[in-house]
């Protein structure tokens, strides 16, 4: 007798060998991505081009590093997906063995890039140390000797730099969250991040001239400013973060590209007014500020600048204490925000929710007191964490909260609308431990810290200063760079990191070019502070405008700061670099505006006149079409013919290309 198979089970062994695949090789296209699969390893591969090659990855449990390569079994599995980056096909390699945990390999391929994380997963609970869902080979596109490597810090602080270092140097091995490398004279270039940031501290790190490369979730060294290694993430199932991978005509379409791409997962925290312009007491009172000189200030900017353009587009200007407000009684802080607002102006203030500065175990925490900061402090290998002169403090400990909800209410009370929040780097350090035991990493603890501040100072504007660039969800704007004053020099450290960190002002509302001080500076020098700071984000200045302040900074405040036509430039939408071809700084920057208009920011950082030739085929315009070019600080004009212009030595040259 002859037994029949029934069709359903026939179609479900067809299923099952369609969707899992255990063959030698599997292709799967979407748009201009490939992915290969042979066997052990995925090539991934752009308009035909292997971009990474022999691509395994791996995670750390104990000290032992498990790649995908250990494991006897792999199955894969094609699938469709439709989610906040778009529609695309969902390819999943599942590894099995019984010595370790099923690992799971992931990548999304859309039509206009690919993402991919590593999972890990168990029936008892891990402790994973580390993940690296990449580990392969470069192909041309990342490895060619005419490339240039983005290095992007993972925070602001110490006067740290960005950099753009030729391939062929190898100096460049890591770079924090994401990495773009490029060729500066056609401009394509490759763009790799992470786009969640809710557990890991991430990194990208390349060697052998560009040709190994790898993603990491879990680094902790010196420019994290860890002293342990990165806390373990525990669970039946750990995740890396997810990273992107995307190929651009334009690498700094790649760098807006990962921006938004990361506020697809956490949007930025929004401001429904105009962008802050105003003044922040640190640039010269520092400690020396008071209830006088501060209220004086206001009234400066009320009787001669903010009536003179100099101000947010509704006709408001921000006037902050820094470090130092503390002196001041409550009825003192109450007064000078009753001022401020008396005048037309957002009264600000200064706060530093992970330190403390004291140092002093046996203090009781003001509104904590029935907690010593010994119990606060962030330890690790059983010391005291310092930086910046302050001990990091646990942003877990339910006196932090104490702390804020209390800072908050005087802070409310008083009127203050927009808090300047400093030395945020402290409370993402990994540590031994902290009070909440569900915490096991420094990010998950700076999350946990960052929305409690998020909540509890839900109706005031918060900046970030020194701190890192993500998780970036918590505040309206962020430092670009560490502190800058008044000279060249400092003008130069803060366009370096707008050369390469300008899209950090779309993970955020706006980026901070710090306080703009003109005391002490050649008024060359003072042209170019001040254009470095509209053109990246909140315009906030920093001279003594008080009764007693310096006599030349106040004259130089009337003369540059009042003109109409540059302060329209202030939006907080940055410029982005001409080329991207420096180590250091770029000198030329642009931004094309809604109608067409294109705006040119030109610095010369030398002690000499410096001849420029605007480039208009490289700003992509005819001339043509231009109906005429404006150089703003000197109100002259340029023969669009023949657009040459000497800028002289620690200047700049600001101009605005006028389109038919």
């Amino acid at each position: 007798m002859t037994i029949s198979k029934p069709t359903h089970l026939i179609s479900l062994v067809l299923l099952l060998v369609t969707t899992w695949c255990q063959a030698r090789e599997k292709n799967i296209t979407c748009g201009a991505w490939h992915l290969s699969y042979d066997e052990r390893a995925v090539t991934l591969s752009y308009n035909n081009k292997p971009l990474l090659s022999g691509v395994t990855a791996s995670f750390t449990l104990g000290q032992r590093a498990i790649s995908t390569a250990d494991y006897e079994r792999q199955r894969l599995r094609v699938s469709t997906v439709n989610d906040v980056f778009g529609k695309g096909k969902c390819v999943t390699i599942v590894c099995s063995d019984r010595r370790w945990p099923q690992l799971i390999q992931e990548f999304h391929i859309y039509p206009t890039h690919v993402t991919t994380r590593l999972t890990v997963r168990s029936d008892k609970q891990l402790a994973v140390a580390g993940m690296k869902p990449i580990i392969a080979t470069a192909g041309e596109l990342l490895s060619s000797a005419a490339n240039r490597r983005l290095f992007v810090p993972y925070d602001n602080d110490a006067w740290i730099r960005f950099s753009s270092v030729p391939m062929a140097k190898d100096t460049l091995t890591t770079s924090y969250e994401v990495m773009a490398v490029y060729q500066p004279a056609s401009r394509q270039g490759v763009v790799i991040g992470a786009v969640n940031h809710d557990q890991w501290k991430n990194a990208l790190f390349t060697s052998d001239r560009g040709r190994h490369l790898e993603a990491l979730s879990g680094v902790a060294d010196k420019l994290t400013r860890d002293r342990r290694p990165h806390g373990v993430v525990r669970g039946e199932q750990v995740s890396s973060a997810m990273f992107t991978i995307g190929v651009y005509s334009d690498w700094r379409d790649g760098m807006d590209q990962y921006a938004q791409f990361n506020c697809k997962i956490t949007p930025s925290r929004k401001w429904d007014r105009a962008m802050p312009v105003g003044w922040n007491s640190w640039g010269a009172l520092a400690f020396n500020v008071n209830h006088d000189n501060s209220v004086e200030t206001s009234d400066f900017f009320a009787r001669h600048l903010q009536n003179h353009s100099c101000c947010t587009a509704d006709g408001l200007t921000y006037i902050g204490l820094d470090s130092g407000w503390n002196a001041f009684t409550e009825q003192q802080l109450k007064d000078f925000a009753d001022h401020c607002k008396a005048n037309h102006q957002v009264p600000c203030i200064y706060w530093t929710p992970f330190v403390d500065w004291g140092k002093d175990g046996n203090r009781s925490v003001p509104g904590a007191e029935q907690y010593k900061y010994r119990d606060l402090w962030l330890l690790a290998n059983g010391q005291p964490q310092e930086l910046d002169g302050g001990y990091a403090i646990d942003p877990t400990h339910p006196a932090v909260e104490m702390m804020m909800r209390q800072t908050a209410d005087l802070f409310r009370r008083c009127g203050y609308e927009y808090v300047k929040m400093d030395f945020m780097t402290h409370g993402r350090l990994e540590a031994d431990a902290w009070h909440d035991k569900n915490v096991t990493t420094g990010t998950e603890a700076y999350n946990y810290g960052m929305s409690l501040l998020d909540s509890i100072f839900h109706d005031m504007y918060l900046n970030l200063s020194i701190s890192p660039i993500f998780p970036a969800q918590y505040a309206q704007s962020r430092r670009i760079a560490c502190d800058a004053w008044n000279k060249i020099k400092d003008t130069e450290y803060t366009m370096n990191a707008l050369s390469y960190g300008w899209w950090v002002g779309q993970v955020y509302d706006y980026n901070d070019a710090d306080h703009v001080v003109l005391r002490d500076a050649t008024e060359g020098e003072n042209r170019a502070r001040i254009t470095s700071s509209l053109i990246t984000g909140i315009f906030i200045l920093g001279d003594d405008y008080s009764a007693h302040g310096d006599s030349v900074a106040k004259a130089r405040a009337l003369k540059l700061l009042t003109h109409p036509e540059i302060n329209r430039i202030a939006t907080g939408r940055a410029f982005r670099p001409l080329w991207g071809d420096s180590e250091q700084s770029e000198s030329v920057f642009c931004r094309t505006e809604a109608n067409g208009d294109v705006y040119v920011a030109a610095f010369n950082y030398h002690d000499k006149p410096l001849s420029f030739t605007l480039p208009l085929g490289e700003l992509g315009i005819d001339a043509d079409d231009i109906a005429a070019i404006k150089e703003l600080w000197t109100a002259t004009s340029l023969d669009k013919s023949d657009p040459e212009m000497v800028i002289p030595a620690k200047d700049v040259r600001l101009l605005h290309i006028l389109r038919k």
